[in-house]
């Protein structure tokens, strides 16, 4: 029997292997290969040509989901699984846009990750229950997501400049960071502001640092 071939995406060096050992103890797939960046995941998917990537969100400050757009403009056919401890809730519709075919936790055992790959693999959408829930339950009652006054209201680049900000990036490093001008940058923390009902910059900020580090917020 051919095994599938996975690429592993992450920028932890640990988990990264434990992942290989994981793949390669499996009868139907192999570990082809293995990045930490978005540089080396696009020469890695050229190289080793795998069937799936099985790909961690966050990148040494790099952006997954502007990664998985890239992937599937460029390789329009490749399984993209989302392995992250990213919210599902707020990142998991955002990755399936972005053309993941799944989206699974860290914290899930073992034996649910193996589900999850070989689940996208033969073809099919890896959804948790409690996602799937979820987007049934908007479909039912065909009412798109609407703009609210949390984080889950803003665009995918907005969430991007939110998180940076969150990290301690200024508004010149993070128009650095993005390629963008800084007053590019200046308009998307002015709709941030707006979205999430903020008062000014120093609010924001701390707003953003307090989500970043997982403390709560007030909505």
């Amino acid at each position: 029997m051919q095994k599938q071939r996975i690429l592993i995406v992450d920028d932890h060096p640990l988990l990264r292997a434990g992942l290989i050992q994981f793949i390669d103890r499996q009868k139907d797939m192999i570990c082809c290969g293995e990045a930490d960046g978005a540089a080396s995941t696009q020469n890695a998917v050229l190289a080793y040509k795998p069937d799936l990537v099985l790909l961690d969100l966050r990148l040494r400050g790099e952006d997954g989901l502007e990664l998985i757009k890239s992937l599937k403009s460029q390789h329009p056919k490749l399984l993209i699984l989302v392995i992250s401890q990213c919210d599902e809730m707020l990142y998991a519709e955002r990755a399936l846009r972005a053309g993941a075919r799944g989206y699974i936790m860290k914290e899930e055992a073992t034996e649910e990750v193996l589900f999850a790959i070989r689940a996208v693999l033969g073809g099919e959408l890896y959804l948790s229950r409690k996602l799937a829930i979820r987007l049934v339950r908007k479909t039912i009652e065909s009412r798109p997501l609407m703009p609210g006054p949390g984080v889950e209201s803003l665009t995918d680049r907005e969430l991007q400049v939110f998180q940076l900000l969150g990290s301690g990036l200024s508004t010149r490093q993070i128009a650095e960071r993005l390629n963008l001008s800084f007053k590019t940058i200046e308009t998307y923390r002015e709709n941030i502001k707006h979205k999430l009902g903020l008062g000014g910059a120093a609010d924001l900020v701390r707003y953003a640092t307090r989500w970043v580090e997982g403390s709560p917020v007030a909505s």
